[in-house]
């Protein structure tokens, strides 16, 4: 298959049954910039509205470290209720923050593919414990591009960060000399500026990730002409086996109409190139209905199936030209020839003497 060709061959766009295909085994476009980015616009909105709020509660709750630290009492009792004290009181501060930053990292992949159910990717894989492979990974292509793009980032952040920070430098050497209260609002004031300059580095970066994983994808995911063959011959069939299966189904119906030839009342000929068999029955039929229908050699052979069972052949060129052209087999004759045919079923009615002259 295409996986065991060489990349070469692959010159042709992915089919979306490809993509479909690829997707249901896991493999989707994936970018942890996009989520990184997500994740924290969705903090700072976080910092935004509750940033304040908890940092005055957080102030609240530990407040004891920063303004009486001689008075905790250091013995295992009270060390275990100081313990639980902090554990309660970083929850109820951390609780509503993480919960609305874990939904922003989930949008953060939603915003990128739909939501997969696939055990591909957990199956076991012996082929992946493989040192040869592993090497590959960490110091091939795709792992030294990881690593460039991780240092890149780095620098690119970090620099953000500094230039955000850094005329900020007095505020920060003089922040403790302020009540614990006005510490952490000055905190998440320095915290806000920071994540706003990451953000703005993070979005051009997500963005270009994004695109370069979604190419990654579509180059995985390219195909030869041979693949693209086998897959038609799938979803449509091989068309050496259709055309057999039609030519079958075309065999069997003309058997099934040679057989009904017998019971036909009379056979319109023009004189060998068309031949229409048509069945009357006073009192059964409605109108006289074709049987069977041919031309050239089908109709010779239905001319020869009605002279071995007696049934009449009567030549009439113009009338068989047009039965043949306008009804199909098992259709009753259009009105517009009615008077034609009946003067013929009349004629071989009177010369069977199945009517009186």
């Amino acid at each position: 298959m295409s996986e065991e060709r060489d990349d070469s061959q692959r010159t042709e766009e992915p089919t979306q049954r490809r993509l479909d295909d690829a997707r249901e085994q896991g493999d989707i476009v994936k970018s942890t910039e996009v989520t990184t980015f997500v994740t924290l616009a969705g903090g700072a909105l976080v910092i935004a509205a509750l940033g304040h709020g908890a940092a005055e509660n957080f102030a609240a709750q530990f407040r004891i470290f920063l303004e009486q630290p001689d008075q905790i009492a250091v013995t295992s009792q009270s060390i275990m209720a100081l313990m639980r004290h902090v554990v309660l009181g970083l929850g109820l501060v951390l609780a509503a923050p993480l919960a609305l930053m874990m939904g922003a990292g989930l949008a953060g992949h939603l915003l990128q593919h739909r939501p997969i159910l696939t055990a591909e990717r957990i199956k076991p894989d012996l082929s992946k414990l493989s040192l040869v492979k592993g090497f590959k990974r960490l110091f091939g292509f795709d792992g030294l591009t990881n690593l460039l793009k991780g240092l890149i980032k780095m620098s690119i952040v970090g620099v953000a960060v500094w230039t955000t920070l850094w005329p900020e430098r007095g505020a920060i050497t003089s922040v403790f000399d302020l009540s614990p209260g006005q510490i952490a609002g000055e905190m998440i004031h320095l915290l806000m500026k920071v994540i706003l300059a990451t953000l703005a580095v993070l979005a051009v970066m997500a963005g270009l990730d994004y695109f370069l994983q979604r190419y990654q994808f579509l180059k995985r995911n390219r195909m030869s002409r041979q693949d693209i063959k086998d897959e038609f011959r799938q979803s449509e069939g091989d068309p050496q086996v259709k055309a057999k299966i039609r030519q079958l189904r075309v065999e069997r119906a003309r058997r099934r109409m040679i057989a009904a030839v017998p019971k036909a009342t009379v056979v319109i000929m023009n004189p060998t190139h068309f031949a229409v068999a048509l069945k009357y029955e006073v009192g059964e039929t409605p109108a006289p209905i074709c049987v069977a229908k041919g031309m050239d050699a089908v109709a010779l052979r239905i001319r020869d199936v009605a002279k071995e069972h007696n049934v009449p052949v009567v030549e009439n060129p113009p009338l068989a030209r047009a039965l043949y052209a306008a009804i199909d087999v098992d259709e009753i004759i259009p009105p517009e020839h009615y008077k034609a045919v009946a003067q013929v079923i009349s004629y071989v009615m009177r010369l069977t003497g199945k009517i009186r002259h």
